[in-house]
């Protein structure tokens, strides 16, 4: 893929749709470190609050030993579960990253750009998002991220089935060229007629022509739902 500016060059194996690529296995010591710091900053909550109600009922009450006693079988018992948490997803979720797939189709023809997005082991999801269907697009960041040097892509669209809290259709996560793919996306954008939010500017790309077939009544419906909002927008100018 390449164009103007910068060139796009993940590391990518063929696949019968075009180019695929994965996430960075920064991605996933990113994930690895979220999972033993929330460890960590969990038993400084629980711990630490524990020890304060305990030094509270100490001081009160003007008797001694109730942390001493409490101290050590309530660290044992806090680390046993948590690490029968911790453990399994240390293990587990390299192997569900190690699932994602990602690929940008911009194949000329009949066929449309689109963003293609596999993810899942047991439930195994597999997207198309076209590009003329995409709203908006923008690069995502946050802190951990940026300490690890990735990033993500979210897509949004005008039909997307995103919750009330994120409206993006789809998420394109752990990547270390995160830029420059939405560089890409922007660009295939470019190349349609309807305005697109792309989270930075508007695009005004080009209609495309409706096609003529001899007896079809969709297309000439097509047409003349197009005639009136051509004579709409001009009455409003």
């Amino acid at each position: 893929m390449s164009g103007r500016g910068k060139v796009i060059k993940p590391p990518m194996e063929e696949i019968a749709r075009g180019k695929v690529f994965k996430p960075s296995k920064y991605f996933r010591n990113k994930n690895w470190f979220l999972g033993i710091f929330s460890a960590v900053m969990l038993w400084v909550i629980v711990i630490g609050s524990m020890f304060l109600v305990f030094w509270l009922v100490e001081l009160v009450s003007g008797s001694s030993g109730y942390i001493a006693t409490i101290w050590f079988p309530l660290n044992f018992w806090f680390w046993v579960i948590t690490l029968s948490v911790l453990i399994p997803y240390l293990i587990v979720y390299p192997i569900y990253i190690r699932s994602f797939e990602y690929s940008v189709v911009a194949i000329s023809g009949k066929t449309m750009p689109e963003v293609y997005v596999k993810k899942g082991l047991i439930n195994i999801t597999r997207k198309h998002v076209p590009f003329r269907t995409i709203t908006n697009i923008q690069s995502v960041a946050g802190p951990f991220d940026r300490l690890f040097g990735i990033g993500s892509i979210e897509v949004e669209t005008a039909g997307g089935s995103g919750s009330a809290l994120s409206s993006a259709e789809e998420k394109l996560e752990g990547l270390t060229f995160y830029e420059e793919l939405r560089d890409f996306i922007l660009m295939e954008l470019r190349k349609f007629k309807d305005p697109y939010v792309t989270g930075t500017e508007v695009v005004h790309p080009e209609e495309d022509p409706v096609p003529r077939a001899e007896d079809s009544l969709e297309d000439e419906i097509l047409l003349v739902l197009r005639e009136i909002r051509d004579l709409l927008k001009r009455d409003r100018e």
